[in-house]
């Protein structure tokens, strides 16, 4: 015969009468591998054992006819074998000896019982033969009788079983031990009670089989107060995490429901159901049971499942410390720390190409917090999470990134600006409030090589404050650019805060004339930057940066400080009648020492208020009007002259400046310019005839040439400043220049 034969013979001998009286009886079986090269010791071995019972099991021959074969099987069956009867010698004088060698060795294959059979004894030496390959018997195929190998068959099966239970109950055991060292595992309730499971039906000697069942609660993120498998074994274990109803087995359903109810144990001749609980934390444990439970059993499960209430409810508890590590209480999704993690293993979205990281930002969500309450704030934020999970499924991975943001990893073809716009133009329904939703939208396209998270989430966020600048989009895709432009930023910031500890910015003065006697009357202070290269960094990149970072309240306040402590030492010298001008910028007006610092300054240098001329833009004033007008008010009633710089680029209101305390106007360069032989300066005369019907004075910016000069002087211009008179200068420079203007005039 070629190839492993797998005969199942299994023999019932019945007396004719009792065939219509007894009733059927269904059986288990213990599979016997006969291993023999002659058919006929097949035959005689099935005769012999076909009628053989022990613990409601009969035999299930398996048959292989040389030690070749014989492995196949095992390679099939493994551990499932309970005895195998082996020749020792067939196609060699010691197949037999290498069957059990390789099968305890190689394959590590120690449960099956070995029962050597030989013709030939002196082949192999009984007493060695046992030692060294772990068999249990060792007989020569005369002496094996009927009855003899009835009791050897019968003793192995015995042995094989109580070997079955102890490695049962080792593995119950691991899985216990293993997800209580692993509480913090995703897995951990899981394995903890597929190991109950296991350790029960290994305590009690029966094959791992049931379910362990709660109302999930917070342990699987569920809602709803229905009962779910937490942890099964044997053919329950796919449904794990499910819906008890979904076994679809109604007694089951009926006796776990009524066991919870009643909270303790249902011992019944057909089914056993154990109640769990520690501190409120209770499940449910139905066991494939046929039959009754001894009350011996009964005693030990009770005594075993007191002492794992403990570890049932501390993988409940580690469970939900869990969850607030890594999932958001309010929507059930992943929170930011889950997300990075998902971010760090992007293949986890499987094969699909084009992978895509989104951040969806709801534009004016405080103001539902702060219009309709909180409560409705948080169920516009469940609605938000649960129109994603049900428009993307299991296909894209979710998080709730922040209090308004939400996140989405997937493939490109699901993540993109058509599909997510797409998914906010319908309202949503937040209890009795019906809420259109605009989002800003960042996208950042991922790699399999990505693998950080922290990397992947900062480029979407990126993208993200760039959307929100976007005035003709709500979307931006994250380009390197954007990085390398927020990463010089803070490193100018970085460097702008170190430079301004170390005292190398500087103050400069350009002066400032009366165009009628040409006298200076005055300076602008001028807040310089040197670089690296010897040169100076423009105010235009570096005041914006300041104001940014909120570094502007402290360099104003030191342009304040030097510029009064250097006009005190020009009045020590004789110049008193000069005035210096100040730049102010809204972060200064929003700091509520600014007004006092002012005074106190004045006051420190001992310096008359009109002799300090503040500067403020028109932005500044459309920024916070109140702000600013009350504070310039209270700065106006102490002295303090007050000019408005840049007149006319800022798309005035005229109602602010008829509330500003002003005292002049500082045409703007752009204007000046404007000033050309044979044509006219339409709005810088606008701005000086208005400054005179106003009753302030007007002041000249970027006045390089005399006819310009001339021209503002002509419209009725009081001053001017410009390099056609001196360009800005440091103070030591300013000295000198304010010499020779008095060594010319003196002349």
């Amino acid at each position: 015969m070629s190839g492993t034969s797998y005969d199942n013979d299994e023999l019932v001998f019945l007396k004719e009468d009792d065939a219509s009286t007894v009733a059927p009886q269904t059986y288990g079986h213990w599979n016997i591998l006969i291993v023999d090269d002659d058919e006929e010791i097949h035959s005689v071995t099935r005769l012999a054992l076909s009628d053989l019972i022990l613990n409601d099991k009969k035999l299930n021959f398996l048959h292989a006819y040389s030690g070749e074969q014989a492995l196949e099987t095992l390679r099939e069956y493994g551990g499932d074998i309970a005895i195998i009867l082996l020749d020792v010698v067939m196609e060699t004088d010691d197949a037999g000896l290498m069957v059990a060698k390789k099968m305890r060795e190689e394959m590590q294959i120690v449960e099956p019982r070995i029962i050597l059979r030989t013709g030939q004894p002196g082949y192999a030496p009984e007493e060695s033969v046992i030692k060294e390959y772990d068999i249990n018997d060792y007989k020569t195929k005369t002496e094996l009788t009927r009855s003899k190998l009835v009791t050897t068959v019968i003793a192995s099966l015995r042995s094989y079983q109580q070997i079955l239970t102890i490695n049962q109950s080792r593995v119950g055991l691991e899985k216990i031990i293993s997800s209580s060292a692993s509480l913090l595992e995703e897995h951990s309730v899981k394995e903890f009670c597929e190991g109950v499971v296991t350790q029960i039906c290994s305590m009690i000697g029966i094959d791992a089989g049931g379910i362990v069942c709660a109302r999930a609660g917070s342990v699987l993120d569920k809602d709803d107060n229905g009962v779910y498998v937490l942890g099964a074994a044997g053919e329950y274990a796919t449904y794990i995490n499910q819906p008890l109803e979904s076994i679809h087995d109604a007694m089951i359903v009926e006796h776990v429901n009524r066991c919870l109810r009643l909270q303790r144990h249902i011992f019944d001749e057909e089914l056993t159901v154990l109640y769990m609980n520690s501190s409120g934390y209770e499940a449910a444990v139905y066991m494939r049971i046929s039959g009754p439970i001894s009350r011996v059993n009964q005693q030990l499960i009770e005594v075993f499942l007191s002492s794992i209430s403990v570890g049932y409810e501390n993988v409940n508890l580690f469970h939900q410390l869990r969850n607030a590590a890594f999932r958001d209480w309010l929507t059930k999704l992943p929170n930011r720390n889950e997300f990075i993690n998902m971010l760090d293993a992007p293949a986890c979205l499987g094969k699909c190409k084009d992978k895509v990281v989104a951040l969806i930002d709801i534009k004016h969500f405080s103001d539902v917090n702060d219009g309709l309450g909180q409560e409705t704030g948080n169920k516009l934020l469940r609605a938000v999470a649960d129109r994603l999970v049900h428009t993307f499924g299991d296909a894209v991975k979710k998080g709730r990134i922040a209090a308004d943001v939400f996140g989405l990893m997937g493939s490109a073809e699901k993540i993109n600006p058509v599909a997510l716009n797409m998914l906010f133009q319908k309202s949503f329904h937040a209890g009795e409030h019906t809420l259109p939703v605009n989002v800003t939208i960042g996208f950042c396209r991922l790699s399999d090589e990505s693998g950080h998270g922290n990397t992947s989430l900062k480029r979407a966020n990126i993208a993200l404050n760039n959307a929100k600048k976007n005035i003709t989009d709500n979307f931006e895709y994250y380009a390197p650019e954007m990085e390398e432009k927020t990463t010089w930023r803070l490193g100018m910031i970085r460097q702008l805060r170190n430079d301004f500890a170390e005292r190398k910015l500087e103050l400069w003065y350009q002066p400032q004339i009366d165009l009628v006697s040409e006298n200076i009357v005055g300076m602008e202070a001028l807040l310089r930057w040197p670089s690296e290269d010897g040169g100076y960094i423009s105010p235009a990149v570096f005041v914006p940066l300041a104001e940014y970072s909120g570094l502007i309240v402290d360099i104003g306040e030191w342009v304040l400080q030097e510029s009064c402590s250097k006009l005190r030492l020009l009045c020590d010298k004789g110049y008193q009648n000069l005035r210096v001008a100040v730049n102010i910028s809204i972060p200064q007006f929003r700091d509520p020492r600014f007004v006092d610092v002012v005074k106190e300054t004045l006051t420190k240098y001992d310096l008359s208020p009109e002799l300090l001329e503040l500067e403020i833009t028109e932005s500044v004033v459309m920024d916070e009007p109140q702000i600013v007008i009350d504070a310039l008010k209270e700065l106006k009633e102490f002295g303090v002259k007050i000019a408005i710089d840049d007149f006319g680029t800022g798309f005035s209101s005229m109602s602010y400046l008829q509330q500003l305390p002003l005292d002049r106007l500082k045409v703007d360069r752009s204007f000046v310019s404007e000033v050309k032989p044979g044509s006219s300066a339409f709005i810088a005369e606008t701005i000086v005839t208005l400054g005179n019907k106003l009753g302030l004075q007007t002041i000249a910016e970027g006045v390089e040439k005399k006819e310009q000069a001339s021209y503002m002087l002509k419209l009725g211009c009081d001053e001017a400043q410009g390099y056609l008179y001196a360009k800005p200068m440091p103070y030591d420079e300013l000295l000198s220049f304010l010499a020779d203007k008095i060594s010319q005039e003196n002349d």
